[in-house]
């Protein structure tokens, strides 16, 4: 790839990774895309903490979720109310060519079953290691939505964050109030998909997390015809708000 091309997602990724030693994180690479290397940040807190897990940049034409990710590590956000685990930009080589998918046309996004990309296996093998997680979040963006909307897997019943994140994007972005949203039912913004995860030939990430590391997963979507700052201010009020309910 052209290095004209690289260079932004070099710099963004220099910035994630200085702007996370300096909050205290550990920074991991565990892979590397045309150079790109693929980082995972972790920061414990001593005593007893939910385990969060936080994760963007899958689709590399929606910078909002990446750039989220480092604005809030840049604000403090991740403190000691919590164990963290970050993985800011899964998809380098995507964000490079601003398309959805990878470098070989991979959606990245439909592989945590059939593993036949290099970034998923890569991350994979490094979710592993890890603990399970008490909530994973994953932050993207939708091209055709007209609003704010969210995907929860909620197997257990456990409390639910939907309509808290909800009710706190809706203050200073338009929620989608379509009934049908992404050929899936949804009410009030939320989406609730049912059925057998093993029954589905292709796995998302949140599915993913799902059946190996949570039993509390959100998926965000924040509408991409809106000006970047709002993108980016409306997945950080989520997350915020998910995270101080929790």
């Amino acid at each position: 790839m052209p290095p004209d091309l690289l260079s932004p997602v070099f710099n963004l990724t220099a910035k994630i990774e200085a702007a996370a030693r300096a909050a205290g994180f550990r920074v991991e690479r565990f892979g590397e895309i045309e150079g790109c290397p693929l980082v995972a940040l972790t920061k414990r807190t001593p005593g007893v903490r939910p385990r969060i897990y936080v994760s963007a940049g899958i689709h590399g034409d929606e910078p909002a979720s990446s750039l989220a990710i480092l604005e809030m590590i840049t604000a403090g956000v991740f403190d000691n109310r919590a164990v963290w685990f970050l993985c800011p930009l899964l998809n380098p080589a995507g964000l490079a060519r601003r398309t959805r998918e990878n470098a070989s046309g991979a959606d990245l996004n439909r592989d945590y079953r059939n593993l036949r990309s290099p970034e998923v296996p890569a991350h994979i093998a490094w979710l592993r290691h890890q603990p399970n997680f008490d909530l994973t979040l994953a932050l993207h963006e939708d091209w055709e939505a007209t609003g704010f909307y969210l995907y929860e897997q909620n197997p257990r019943q456990r409390p639910s964050l939907a309509v808290p994140m909800i009710e706190a994007v809706a203050r200073s972005c338009p929620i989608d109030p379509s009934p049908l949203i992404d050929g899936r039912e949804a009410k009030g913004g939320i989406i609730r998909p049912g059925g057998d995860p093993f029954e589905k030939e292709l796995w998302p990430e949140s599915i993913y997390l799902r059946v190996n590391h949570t039993t509390l997963a959100y998926t965000l979507e924040t509408p991409s015809g809106l000006p970047l700052e709002q993108r980016i201010a409306a997945l950080r009020i989520a997350v915020e708000t998910a995270i101080g309910r929790l």
